[in-house]
């Protein structure tokens, strides 16, 4: 018996179903509507994270604006541009306000303690991270707690402490408070990035007779390099914007930082406000944080991803 593979006609036809429908129910198919949800949902985060980057980028251009304006403009029309680009503000807060040695004391408090906090706290955390010993888990919780320890607490214990050893008043005094006041979060950050690194390019380096010093240096410590930025961006900014600790720690008028100097440029002038040159000396203060953020953003965002995955 010959057969075919002509399709049955008439009333007999079975059409296929269409793309998108449920070839039993007849309804929509699920895939379809979860699509319609995430489309959704990826609009409104979208437009929540519109709405908030609004919120961060105005305040700080309208710093910016005013910094170029007269005294008198900021007060009569302080939502319109400048008529002109005052750049004698920035001067006068450079100069006459000495942020200029403010800057520079700065510099030097926030390098030197951005540089101990990364050397010793890398060294910390790749201890706690890649040996076994006893204690080992105590004291990476005692770094941990110390993040939860306010510092307010022992700002009366740590001025008698600082008197008692001379380093009172003193920008290496200020230096050693800051990286002290920063190794638990650096530690607890890095020991978890040094846990995701491959042990077989340390054991490479042990059997090529390598020390435990120069396997650090030399290999463990650069393929860390994006953990280090991220963590170092993170402490600069704290560093860079603190101002509780030089307050009560730093009195010596020839030592103070950015941050007490914006607020002396706030009180200096008695009745007469300075508003133009102190919105100058804010945003020069502003600059070196944002600069940084921008030129190491892929770093910082390459860090915390990659400390989060093994």
């Amino acid at each position: 018996m010959k057969t075919t593979d002509t399709p049955p006609t008439g009333d007999a036809t079975i059409p296929a179903p269409r793309e998108g429908r449920d070839p039993v129910i007849g309804g929509t198919a699920a895939p379809v509507k979860e699509k319609r949800e995430g489309t959704v949902l990826n609009v409104f985060s979208h437009g929540v994270l519109i709405i908030w980057a609004i919120m961060v980028v105005m305040p700080l251009l309208w710093a910016v604006m005013t910094s170029f304006k007269t005294d008198r403009a900021i007060f009569t029309s302080p939502w319109s541009l400048p008529d002109a680009l005052h750049f004698e503000n920035w001067s006068r807060a450079w100069t006459q306000a000495h942020m200029s040695e403010y800057f520079l004391n700065t510099i030097v408090v926030v390098g030197g303690s951005l540089v101990g906090t990364l050397l010793f706290g890398s060294m910390a955390a790749y201890v706690l991270a890649r040996f076994e010993f006893p204690g080992n888990r105590f004291l990476y919780f005692l770094f941990i707690g110390g993040m939860s320890f306010p510092i307010i607490l022992a700002l009366v214990p740590l001025f008698y402490v600082m008197q008692n050893m001379a380093l009172l008043n003193t920008l290496h005094g200020l230096i050693l408070v800051y990286i002290a006041y920063s190794l638990p979060f650096t530690v607890f950050f890095l020991t978890a990035f040094f846990r995701t690194l491959p042990t077989s390019v340390a054991e490479a380096a042990f059997i090529d007779g390598a020390s435990h010093t120069r396997t650090f240096f030399q290999v463990m410590l650069p393929m860390a390099k994006p953990g280090l930025i991220s963590v170092g961006i993170f402490n600069f900014l704290g560093q860079w914007n603190q101002y509780l600790l030089p307050t009560v720690l730093n009195t010596n008028p020839e030592n103070k930082v950015l941050s007490q100097g914006l607020v002396q440029l706030a009180v200096s002038q008695g009745y007469k406000g300075d508003w133009s040159g102190l919105f100058a000396g804010l945003v020069m203060a502003m600059l070196p944080v944002l600069a940084a953020y921008i030129v190491f953003q892929r770093q910082v965002v390459a860090g915390l991803t990659a400390g989060a995955v093994k």
